[in-house]
């Protein structure tokens, strides 16, 4: 038999068995329903002889039960051995998912390949090898086609077959490294999403995923509940990163997204089905709105500054303005681009108990000095280069501010 006992035999969670071997907190067993850490699957949880099992894994082809404390039993006594049957069917349904979601990317993106999963406590990631790009889009897709194919109560199934046999069949997806539980003595255990059983209303008898895995399953796609999808990301060059949660996780985000959809189609006042479309309009009237404001706010710069004389310092000319009610972006952008034009040096003082200074320069003096010594005085920090420099939280006033300028 290739891959494990549990992968085999998924629903077997108790069982009696003679203890091999004990070493400590290890203990080896005559045989075990235990799966081993693998492949992107967690280790199940429970117990044998009462025991609490901390973690189990593969060494030298044998699996090892790590217990939370050495055990009162000892080699040649037999043991009852009880899976967590929570735990474990999370992670079948996590797992048959896992290819459903795979199954529904053949559908949707070119070139796919598998890239390898891993199980968490509360989402499941899955990265596909591909050059498509997966956009908010592809990820409503994809969650359409995992549910339908869910609600097509489609059968799950897993045999073994040679491993030359496999290569020849381009509908297996397996990586040689994200796989190695699934390879034993040149043959392959195979793990397939099959077409509808008697009371499914599938459109097509094709097997929907056949792929290459030493994981535990559900027997039906039924059994694997809601699946939302949570988002994506890119974890490397060809490489898109799929998250999803099987469960009370993905009922609980399932009913966040529903919340917000009708808080939106409330705001908005208008059908659900034309959220979209209103949402675009109205960020684009904010977009609209915001380079409206940002002009007045310039205007309102530039009619402050009019009231403003240049003074000589050190044969330059310098404009020196203390500004009410603007921030330092918007005065940046005036100081940057009006000297020059005003003065050789637009020194801008943004009015309060903690004020800022932008400095923009077009003379000799650097903007970035100008700021060093008004730090020197007055602390806080700032910085900046020859032409263009600002400072914020100095200890003084606007007032005192100008007047040490000046």
């Amino acid at each position: 038999m290739s891959g494990q006992r549990a992968a085999a035999e998924p629903y077997t969670t108790r069982f009696q068995t003679d203890v091999r071997a004990v070493d400590g907190r290890e203990v080896w067993l005559e045989e075990t329903y235990f799966y081993a850490e693998s492949g992107g699957q967690p280790a199940d949880r429970g117990t044998i002889g009462g025991v609490e099992v901390e973690d189990v894994r593969v060494e030298n082809g044998d699996p090892v039960h790590v217990l939370a404390e050495e055990p009162s039993f000892r080699t040649g006594r037999q043991v009852l051995c009880s899976v967590d049957w929570s735990f474990r069917m999370y992670c079948m349904r996590a797992h048959t998912a896992s290819h459903v979601l795979y199954g529904a990317g053949r559908r949707l993106l070119e070139d796919l390949g598998y890239g390898g999963f891993d199980i968490g406590e509360r989402k499941v990631r899955v990265d596909l090898e591909t050059d498509t790009e997966v956009d908010d889009g592809t990820l409503v897709d994809l969650e359409r086609l995992i549910n339908r194919a869910i609600w097509e109560s489609r059968p799950v199934s897993w045999e073994e077959i040679p491993l030359a046999e496999a290569r020849e069949r381009e509908e297996i997806a397996f990586n040689d490294a994200t796989e190695e539980e699934a390879f034993t003595g040149g043959r392959l255990r195979i793990v397939t999403v099959g077409g509808p059983d008697d009371n499914g209303d599938a459109t097509s008898s094709e097997p929907w995923d056949v792929a290459a895995c030493g994981g535990t399953h559900v027997r039906n796609t039924r059994e694997i509940g809601s699946v939302s999808v949570l988002g994506r990301s890119n974890p490397g060059e060809g490489l898109a990163r799929v998250e999803f949660a099987v469960g009370p996780r993905a009922i609980e985000r399932a009913a966040t997204e529903k919340r917000t959809t009708l808080a939106a189609r409330a705001a908005l006042e208008t059908a659900i089905e034309d959220v979209p479309a209103e949402l675009e309009r109205v960020v684009e009237e904010r977009d609209a709105l915001a380079v409206e404001v940002g002009q007045l706010r310039r205007e309102l710069i530039e009619t402050q500054l009019t009231s403003a004389d240049p003074i000589d310092r050190d044969g330059e000319e310098w404009l020196l303005k203390e500004l009410e009610d603007v921030s330092a972006d918007d005065a940046s952008d005036v100081a940057r681009e009006r000297a020059g034009e005003l003065a050789d040096v637009v020194a801008l003082v943004g009015s309060g108990d903690a004020p800022f200074v932008v400095v923009g320069s077009a003379g000799s003096r650097s903007a970035a000095d100008v700021v060093d010594d008004l730090t020197d005085e007055f602390g806080g920090g700032g910085g900046g280069s020859d032409r263009f420099a600002q400072a914020g939280g100095l200890d003084a006033t606007s007032e005192a501010v100008v007047d040490w300028l000046a």
